[in-house]
C-alpha cells in the first residue's frame, strides 16, 4: 500500500511538473520579444564605378507577397529591371526570400554566393574566387539554397533572425561583395523589411582590407 501512495505522489509530482512546463511554452509564446525594425531605404540608384564601397547599410522594401525587388550592387540601391533575365540587378527579394541573378534564375547572370560563416564584415577578407553556390530551379520556381537558410526562425515566439553569417556575393558581372544580414522587420513589428549590410568592390577585386570597429556604416 506504501509503495501504491508512493507511485502516486511521483506521478502527481510529474504531472504538476509537466503542466507547468506547458504553461511556461504557452506563456513564452504569447509573450512579443522586442524586435528592431528597419525602415526601407528610398531607392536612389547611382552607379558607383570601379570605388570600393562600406560597409553600407540598406534596408530592401520586400513587403508585397506578389512582387520580386532587385537590389543592385554596382548602384547601390534597388532598382526597376525590364526583364529578370538582364545583368542590371544582382539579388532579389519577396519577403524572406532570396534569389541570386545566376544559375536557373538567369543563365546570363554569373551572380552566386558563398557562406564564410561568423566572420565580421569590418574583418580583413580575401574573398574566394570559387564554390559560389548559384539558384537551382525546384518546381516552378529558382531558389538559392544558401539564400534560403539565411535566418534562423522561432516556433514559440514566431520571430524571424538573421543566422550569425556572413556571405560572399558574387555579382551578375563577375564582381564580388560581401553582406550580412541585419533584420527583418519594418516599423510597427510588420514583417517584409530586409536590412543588410554589405561591402562592394568595384573594381572586381576580391580582398577587402580590415576596418575599425569605431568607423560608422557608410563611409
Amino acid at each position: 500500500m506504501a509503495k501504491l501512495k508512493l507511485s502516486s505522489v511521483v506521478l502527481s509530482l510529474i504531472g504538476a511538473l509537466f503542466a507547468i512546463l506547458i504553461v511556461g511554452m504557452v506563456a513564452s509564446s504569447l509573450r512579443r520579444p522586442e524586435l528592431e525594425t528597419f525602415v526601407p531605404t528610398a531607392p536612389q540608384p547611382a552607379d558607383v564605378g570601379e570605388a570600393m564601397l562600406g560597409p553600407r547599410d540598406y534596408t530592401v522594401d520586400a513587403r508585397a507577397h506578389d512582387a520580386w525587388v532587385y537590389f543592385d550592387f554596382s548602384r547601390g540601391s534597388t532598382v526597376e529591371v525590364e526583364s529578370r533575365q538582364s545583368l542590371d540587378w544582382d539579388l532579389a527579394f519577396q519577403r524572406h526570400r532570396i534569389i541570386s541573378n545566376g544559375g536557373a534564375t538567369n543563365l546570363r547572370g554569373q551572380a552566386g554566393v558563398r557562406d564564410l560563416g561568423a566572420v565580421e564584415i569590418t574583418a580583413r577578407l580575401q574573398l574566394p574566387d570559387t564554390g559560389y553556390v548559384v539558384d537551382q530551379r525546384r518546381g516552378d520556381t529558382p531558389r538559392n539554397r544558401l539564400l534560403e537558410d539565411w535566418y534562423d526562425y522561432s516556433w514559440t515566439s514566431h520571430i524571424l533572425r538573421p543566422a550569425d553569417r556572413t556571405y560572399a556575393v558574387r555579382t551578375a558581372d563577375g564582381k564580388y561583395a560581401v553582406l550580412r544580414f541585419l533584420g527583418y522587420y519594418c516599423p510597427g513589428g510588420r514583417p517584409g523589411c530586409v536590412a543588410f549590410r554589405y561591402r562592394y568592390l568595384g573594381d572586381g577585386g576580391r580582398e577587402l582590407a580590415g576596418l575599425e570597429a569605431a568607423r560608422p556604416p557608410g563611409i
